[in-house]
């Protein structure tokens, strides 16, 4: 499958009718094709990849859009290194031009080194959204009083949305967890995100002491999504299938769903997700060729951002999710895993 044909899978998704800001909330939504607003910015339907360290760089963005996501987030960056002017966090906030809508996740502590690389971002990039991460449930994030720490202060999650909200033009989004040891201040938090300017939030179905353990709370997401009642509402966690995603929308109440793990090595779940939403038509996986091709143009799209030295390093922990499921993939992991340029993966792949 070449990225043509990529690009033809995602124009197929048409968007039908603008839901305004007075209807959104209680349409019946059965076609996750149809748009949505954040603030004033149109995603053209209801799937969000997921911002994700050392995944959502603009080589995968630009394949999980073509692919079907109506919205793409970056990985997060550090307030910090933006202040800085570190070259790594810098040259993160690349944006192609065919991303678009898409957003830039931001990551920190203090609420006006967040409003300063806010408002940076803004003036900076090509950015049509600004998220914040009050989520991440890492040690190195939360240890330094950033990420999912948080979700144990709604009035802090008050006080940083309001800071930063006041400094942009654009949109401000939250991606949150339902708390830190237990989901008692869930709705309190998305609430709090809503009052201080939010103009969406999004919510992982786990707390922060989860991690990625156990299942999506769908009870405290519902609960949530029931709460809310001025912003779009993004459910996150285990959307695996497009069945889950169905539920989310219809039994949840999300407004859109944000699509992370399962997406790595399976861009193609968002194609599934529109088009069964829009026919009633569940497509079948993608054949082993059909995955390789992806992989590859994964791989070519991250030289052209990093090189080839530093993308076939990271092909090597990504190719793993490609693989996953097919037969023989252990030794062709292995194989991978000591290639060092682009005509060894190329054999290997068969492309």
């Amino acid at each position: 499958m070449k990225t043509t044909a990529l690009k033809s899978l995602a124009n197929s998704a048409k968007a039908h009718i603008i839901l305004t800001k007075k209807t959104w909330r209680n349409s019946f939504v059965t076609n996750l094709n149809t748009p949505f607003l954040i603030g004033d910015v149109k995603i053209p339907n209801r799937t969000v990849l997921a911002p994700m360290a050392g995944v959502t760089n603009s080589a995968f963005r630009t394949i999980a859009k073509e692919l079907g996501a109506g919205l793409v987030v970056m990985e997060m960056v550090s307030d910090k290194g933006i202040q800085y002017n570190n070259k790594k966090t810098l040259h993160m906030l690349h944006i192609d031009e065919e991303e678009h809508p898409v957003s830039i996740q931001l990551f920190g502590s203090d609420e006006d080194s967040l409003a300063r690389a806010a408002e940076f971002i803004q003036e900076n990039t090509q950015t049509d959204i600004v998220d914040i991460n009050m989520g991440c449930p890492v040690n190195k994030i939360v240890k330094n009083e950033a990420g999912a720490k948080w979700l144990k202060d709604p009035e802090k999650i008050y006080s940083i949305i309001n800071k930063v909200r006041s400094v942009l033009d654009i949109p401000l989004t939250v991606k949150m967890r339902t708390g830190w040891a237990d989901a008692s201040l869930a709705v309190e938090n998305a609430l709090a995100a809503e009052s201080a300017g939010a103009a969406a939030l999004a919510m992982h179905g786990r707390t922060r002491e989860q991690m990625y353990t156990g299942h999506a709370d769908l009870e405290t997401l519902h609960s949530v999504a029931q709460a809310l009642t001025k912003i779009p509402f993004i459910a996150n966690g285990d959307i695996r299938t497009v069945q889950d995603a169905k539920q989310r929308i219809e039994e949840v109440g999300a407004d859109a769903v944000m699509i992370g793990r399962a997406a790595m090595g399976n861009p193609y779940l968002f194609h599934q997700i529109n088009h069964y939403f829009e026919t009633g038509e569940i497509l079948p996986d993608l054949s082993f060729e059909d995955k390789m091709h992806i992989a590859y143009d994964h791989l070519k799209r991250l030289i052209d951002l990093k090189g080839e030295h530093i993308a076939i390093r990271e092909f090597r922990g990504l190719a793993p999710h490609y693989l996953r499921g097919t037969a023989g993939a252990a030794k062709l992991r292995g194989a991978i895993a000591q290639a060092n340029s682009l005509v060894e993966i190329e054999a290997l792949l068969q492309v």
